[in-house]
């Protein structure tokens, strides 16, 4: 079962990589950290660290044995009575602490930006750049007002594998209930939500088809090879199924069996064949 999950998932993500790849949009690669200090791999790849200050500060390493580009740049959500106080402290370890960039949130302008690839409105405060030497390095976030809500990103090359995939879909809707005020549902409109629930529909016709075309060929019994089987009021008990399955899922945590569920429930709606009657030898199709 594992297995198949993960070649499901894998089209899937693989599917969303091709039709995405070509979009100009710029992509972080969402985090959202359990504990601090957060170790900050690969630190030129383009992440976004979404959290939430607390009574402590709170710290991000990096380490790197070569000279790389290190980025980092510090946004807020644009909500409501949304805080901006935040300090942002560059430190270079040696053995007195250097600093090397200190982002004041009470002194910059912050801009709006719109992020389309998940669909976000953001307050885009001050960002630091530079060539840093091999060594290592902490990014200290720190505010005088608890409980506010702050995204850190690092690097600015954009790299998204499989697994980056599965995680940004996995914490997007999250995102939006948790960090944007807003419902899991406009995730709908960014490119990656869309591509995603489009693929998974596509995916459940071709299991349909496929599913259909084996019960036709090699079922026993007339009924069960019957190319429709369902009559008017059950393609529509199957449309309404459908819809609530979708609606469900992308106003919730964008399960993946549900939108497949819906879009199977949606084949059946269309074609008139049933898979599980098919399977019991039943049929309501007066035809």
């Amino acid at each position: 079962m594992k297995l198949l999950k993960r070649v499901f998932f894998g089209l899937t993500l693989s599917l969303i990589l091709v039709f995405s790849s070509s979009s100009s949009v710029s992509a972080h690669q969402p985090q959202i950290p359990q504990a601090f200090p957060v170790t900050v791999n690969t630190p030129e790849v383009s992440k976004a660290f979404y959290s939430v200050t607390g009574s402590t500060p709170q710290v991000y390493k990096i380490t790197s044995d070569k000279t790389f580009d290190l980025y980092v740049n510090i946004l807020v959500p644009d909500i409501p009575n949304q805080s901006k106080d935040l300090f942002v402290s560059v430190v270079k370890k040696e053995k007195a602490d250097r600093q090397i960039a200190y982002l004041d949130g009470t002194k910059f302008v912050w801009k709006k930006m719109f992020e389309p690839f998940g669909y976000d409105n953001y307050l885009q405060g001050g960002e630091f750049k530079t060539q840093a030497i091999a060594g290592s390095y902490e990014v200290v976030v720190t505010s005088k007002t608890p409980d506010t809500k702050y995204v850190l990103a690092t690097g600015e090359t954009e790299a998204f594998g499989l697994q980056d995939s599965l995680n940004t879909i996995s914490i997007m809707p999250m995102l939006k209930t948790n960090f944007f005020n807003t419902s899991p549902i406009y995730f709908l409109l960014s490119p990656i939500g869309a591509s995603y629930a489009a693929i998974l529909i596509v995916l459940a016709f071709i299991f349909g088809f496929i599913f259909s075309f084996i019960m036709k060929k090699f079922a026993k019994g007339k009924v069960r090879r019957l190319t429709m089987n369902i009559g008017v009021s059950d393609r529509l008990l199957r449309f309404v199924l459908a819809v609530f399955l979708f609606v469900i899922a992308v106003t919730t945590t964008w399960n993946a069996l549900f939108i497949f569920a819906a879009g199977f429930c949606l084949f059946e709606a269309i074609f008139s064949w049933c898979g599980v009657y098919a399977l019991m030898g039943k049929n309501t199709c007066p035809v």
